[in-house]
């Protein structure tokens, strides 16, 4: 396992961890950022076809994982790992970030 595939790994458990209320919880966007890279890394382009009108979240997601068609997988790995960086850096809670980010 490469050392990117590692450091992915482990900013996807990070990621599953994160708050899901709060001001540390991810945006939208960042949700929607985080799943586009990680199915690109681990899927690659879209394979499938856009929901219907009436799945909202289904085509946000979809629409998401579509902007980073022709990425490649190491790429979107990379993107996903700083993005969980970023997130951190943002932290309100500075100690557990510190300690989060020294695993990524």
């Amino acid at each position: 396992m490469s050392g990117i595939d590692k450091k992915f790994e482990k900013a996807t458990e990070i990621v599953k961890t994160l708050p899901s209320d709060g001001e540390d919880k991810p945006s939208q966007d960042e949700q929607l950022e985080f799943y586009a890279l990680f199915k690109q890394a681990t899927v690659g382009d879209v394979n499938s076809a856009r929901p219907g009108m009436m799945d909202f979240t289904g085509k946000y997601k979809w629409d998401a994982w579509e902007k980073k068609k022709g990425m490649a997988s190491e790429e979107a790995k990379t993107k996903y790992v700083q993005l969980l960086k970023t997130k951190l850096e943002k932290s309100s809670d500075q100690e557990q970030a510190k300690k989060l980010l020294e695993q990524v």
